[in-house]
């Protein structure tokens, strides 16, 4: 847990946020974090990582870049603020970005809290997962519930669409949207690789578990703003029927 969050003034920030509110907390400093990382990745350890800031998520970056070790699947959650020059090294130092998409919109705690505090420029570098992908990061999708809904196809719409399902907010950074084949990798695929299952599920091939969930339409013919209506009408998991909608 390298910092807080943005809303609370508790993000770690490169610079201070609007309004004299200081800069934020690093939970551990730069350079016990560095001695720490090294440590435990000597040790096997692989890494998950709390950043929101941009503070906090060069930190991290510069420990992993100390460790000695090289291989291990080190991750960092969230990546909400991101400086430009820090995307690429998520791909050069192959860290995994573990995404919550629902938090990419224009809700009330980003436009009443988040993106005021930042300042237009900063609040411009929140979510970069297209700009991320496209540096050759490996994305992880998840929820953080308790923190926020479950529901993977809100999180898959949200990332395409960048705003809430049914509602006509203006999207959050429309051209960090994804496309919807990396959404669904980021959710399935990019999870399954950062927890070492790659070679069980995550994907629908021969040899694999039949991990499986069956929807009620096909989200590839669907205009993009539908995509958040789909629903799940089977799930199995290794070949057993775990849910069924009635």
């Amino acid at each position: 847990m390298q910092d807080g969050v943005c809303e609370n003034f508790t993000a770690a920030l490169l610079l201070p946020y609007l309004g004299a509110h200081g800069s934020g907390l690093s939970f551990v400093p730069a350079e016990d974090l560095a001695a720490a990382v090294r440590q435990l990745t000597d040790a096997g350890f692989e890494l998950h990582f709390h950043a929101i800031g941009d503070r906090a998520i060069r930190d991290v970056l510069d420990a992993l870049a100390g460790a000695r070790r090289t291989g291990l699947r080190h991750q960092i959650a969230h990546v909400q603020v991101v400086q430009p020059s820090d995307i690429p090294r998520f791909h050069e130092l192959g860290v995994t970005a573990t995404i919550q998409p629902l938090w990419a919109v224009n809700d009330a705690a980003m436009t009443e809290l988040t993106a005021p505090r930042l300042g237009h420029r900063r609040a411009g570098r929140q979510y970069p997962f297209r700009s991320l992908r496209a540096a050759g990061a490996v994305l992880a999708a998840g929820s953080d519930w308790p923190v926020s809904d479950t529901d993977p196809l809100r999180g898959v719409h949200v990332a395409v669409n960048r705003r809430a399902p049914d509602t006509d907010d203006e999207p959050f950074l429309p051209e960090q949207a994804m496309d919807l084949v990396d959404a669904l990798a980021a959710y399935t695929a990019g999870s399954s690789w950062v927890n070492h299952a790659e070679g069980e599920t995550g994907t629908v091939e021969v040899g694999r578990a039949a991990d499986l969930v069956v929807l009620d339409r096909d989200p590839f013919t669907l205009p993009p703003e539908e995509i958040g209506q789909c629903q799940v009408d089977l799930t199995m998991v290794d070949g057993v029927v775990v849910h069924e909608r009635t």
